[in-house]
């Protein structure tokens, strides 16, 4: 991997984390995410009619990963409701590649490595410590969306492993799911909205066009990184994101980040690397 597309795929990282810290950052959390999903559907728009259209077979996948897609916004609305970024987003994307290696195995055949099993084990300690390192109220219920919101991205990975592969056109496959979702998300959370909506925006209008900008270029450019070095090493690098969510919680939101849940994060972090190297 040269120096240019670690420090891109890096920066995929901290864009990721910043969009989801966007969402929790405004104190409306469904309002904001309405404006990243529009945003990106935005995008999607304008970019869409320079590009090859995805194969005729990839199109069912497409329309499963609007959908799980949409599934997976309405739960982060949830999960940032009451939660905090440095407690919700480690367990999202750290479970995320724990739940696809397990479930992988059913489906493929494969049985687990060794290396995945060590990895396996460090982000269960760390979703534990965390567990254990929550308050005995509202951070619990922050935990169950929170996995829940796991099993979504897991979800959307296995469709989108197939899908991609059947495209022949993976920026188009993935802007269509941007466009889609985008459609989905907001006609089923603006109903009776719309003038909060359009207070939100005018009180906050750069949430849409940077949240939609941050969130279609930090998975483009984890899949263009993807066509010049290792899928894995990429995917592993990626999951630096968790250390940027919680750095951005504690030092943007102020968000109290005790020892314990560090040691949580750092498990949990280290463990979602290992699962996308074994």
């Amino acid at each position: 991997m040269t120096p240019f597309v670690l420090g891109a795929v890096l920066g995929a990282a901290l864009l990721h984390a910043s969009w989801n810290t966007l969402l929790k950052r405004r104190g409306e959390p469904l309002l904001a995410t309405v404006l990243v999903v529009a945003g990106s559907a935005c995008v999607a728009i304008l970019l869409l009619p320079f590009l090859p259209a995805p194969a005729r077979a990839s199109w069912p996948f497409i329309a499963a990963s609007g959908v799980v897609q949409a599934a997976y916004f309405l739960l982060l609305i949830e999960t940032y409701r009451d939660g905090q970024v440095s407690h919700a987003y480690p367990l999202m994307r750290g479970c995320a590649p724990l739940l696809v290696a397990i479930v992988n195995g059913p489906l493929t055949g494969d049985l687990l490595s060794p290396g995945q099993w060590v990895a396996m084990l460090l982000i269960c300690g760390g979703v534990l410590g965390l567990w254990l390192a929550a308050p005995a109220t509202g951070a619990r219920r922050t935990t169950v969306f929170a996995l829940l919101t796991a099993g979504v991205i897991a979800a959307c990975t296995l469709i989108d492993g197939q899908g991609v592969r059947l495209s022949g056109a993976p920026a188009a496959y993935t802007l269509w799911i941007f466009l889609l979702t985008g459609a989905w998300v907001c006609a089923w959370t603006a109903r009776g909205r719309v003038g909060a909506l359009v207070a939100f925006a005018r009180a906050n209008p750069l949430v849409a066009p940077l949240g939609g900008l941050a969130s279609v270029g930090s998975y483009g450019i984890a899949l263009w990184a993807m066509t010049r070095a290792p899928v894995a090493a990429v995917a592993a690098l990626r999951e630096t994101s968790i250390l940027f969510a919680t750095a951005i919680a504690a030092f943007i939101l102020r968000e109290p980040i005790g020892r314990a849940r560090l040691a949580a994060v750092t498990l949990i972090a280290c463990g979602a690397v290992a699962m996308r190297l074994a």
